[in-house]
């Protein structure tokens, strides 16, 4: 039984890319079918003033209606009349998105190096706040308008970068001279990044104006812009120039991975360890590096979540962090293949929030539909990274001497 199980594991870990698509959109239609039915058995204990009927016993929910609104809802409808690119759905979708792929992408980055980071959420709130108390400090001697906004929106990206990638460095540093472990690390100093987060605004940098835990806004040319025509109105929170820089740095990271000495230490530090060490990677220094990279992707999805979203630092940050590990999963930790998966987790969070407003489902029944989809498409490439980490399972040989991006 265990040589059929990891045989099966071994023909996952050395699937194509065409194959692995095939797998993944095979376990999404497993998913409807089965999120379907389970919507529509809930439905006949639910109470309703009309639905289907069948053998005396009434069913409320339509399992079509739900993926109507959980698919079509997160694009706006665009099969109905009036629809328009630049809508409230669509632009929700994108946002959430491009948010998930600056964190999916901080989460490949370390699982590429053979490093488990967990602490993306906190790398985030750092990199975050790090953000919002630079631009309004340097917005002081900054003027406003397009000079302005030149200035204080890469410096914010900047700080986010620096701040997540100093909360990145230290567990990597406690790993790499101390032989923690990073898993450990991670989860706990996410707690810690919370607690001091919101020490020092309640310390300093609370908005005086307001009860609500935040620091002050930044001012409006110090947020991301957009594009003018063909950009969405600034009261939607998303910028397709936001959008355009996760697109950029998914290409760049996957250029490194696959065409740099240093991306090519990272993958082989994480794919065999002990040939890198024959090989002459200092180990000690790649795995602080990696984290320290990882650590600034995070800060950096902290920084647009600030500059894109919201306009300043809010106590209250979502579990962007946590879900960018499910992202990465999902993508394979190929960092082309964030895109994609961050795009689903946009839809299906966008698309919730559809079917919450247009059918009687109830949210609970919304997260677990949502959960199964994700769940049935990414159970395949977690397979696969457990074949790749832990089994004695290798993909094939790569092409070239100098090795290629994760296929």
């Amino acid at each position: 039984m265990r040589d059929r199980i990891e045989g099966l594991i071994g023909r996952l870990v050395r699937a194509s890319i065409v194959e692995r698509v095939a797998i993944a959109a095979a376990a999404l239609v497993a998913a409807v079918v089965v999120g379907g039915v389970l919507v529509f058995v809930s439905g006949g204990f639910a109470s309703c003033a009309s639905g289907l009927d069948l053998a005396g016993w009434t069913f409320c929910y339509n399992p079509m209606q739900v993926y109507y609104e959980l698919f079509l809802g997160a694009l706006g409808h665009p099969l109905e009349g009036g629809w328009h690119v630049h809508n409230f759905s669509l632009a929700t979708t994108l946002r959430e998105t491009t948010l998930l792929a600056f964190a999916g992408l901080s989460v490949a980055v370390a699982f590429r190096a053979g490093l488990f980071n967990i602490g993306t959420q906190g790398q985030l709130v750092v990199g975050g706040l790090l953000t919002a108390v630079t631009v309004l400090f340097a917005a002081r001697f900054v003027p406003g308008g397009a000079v302005g906004t030149l200035v204080l929106v890469p410096l914010g990206v900047l700080a986010g970068a620096v701040g997540g990638g100093f909360y990145g460095a230290i567990p990597g540093a406690l790993k790499a001279y101390g032989g923690a472990n990073e898993v450990i690390t991670t989860i706990m100093l996410n707690f810690v990044a919370v607690g001091v987060t919101s020490t020092l605004l309640s310390w300093r940098f609370q908005d005086p104006e307001s009860a609500n835990p935040q620091t002050r806004a930044v001012p409006e040319y110090a947020e991301i812009p957009t594009i003018p025509v063909i950009g969405y109105s600034p009261r939607l929170d998303f910028s397709l120039l936001a959008l355009g820089f996760a697109v950029a740095l998914m290409v760049g990271l996957a250029w490194m991975l696959a065409r740099t000495s240093f991306g090519y230490e990272l993958r082989v530090s994480g794919v065999q360890p002990e040939a890198a060490r024959y090989g002459g990677v200092a180990e000690k220094r790649m795995t602080v590096a990696s984290m320290t990279l990882s650590g600034a992707l995070g800060g950096i999805a902290g920084a647009f979540w600030v500059l894109m979203q919201h306009g300043r630092w809010l106590e209250n940050v979502p579990s962007l962090g946590f879900d960018g590990i499910a992202v990465s999963i999902l993508a394979g930790n190929n960092p082309l293949g964030v895109g994609a998966a961050a795009f689903l987790f946009g839809v299906l969070s966008s698309g919730g929030r559809s079917i919450n407003t247009a059918t009687d489902v109830p949210p609970e029944l919304v997260g677990v539909v949502s959960g199964l989809i994700i769940l049935f498409v990414a159970m395949p490439e977690f397979f696969r990274m457990i074949g790749r980490q832990f089994l004695d399972v290798d993909e094939k040989p790569a092409r070239g001497t100098g090795g290629g991006a994760d296929e």
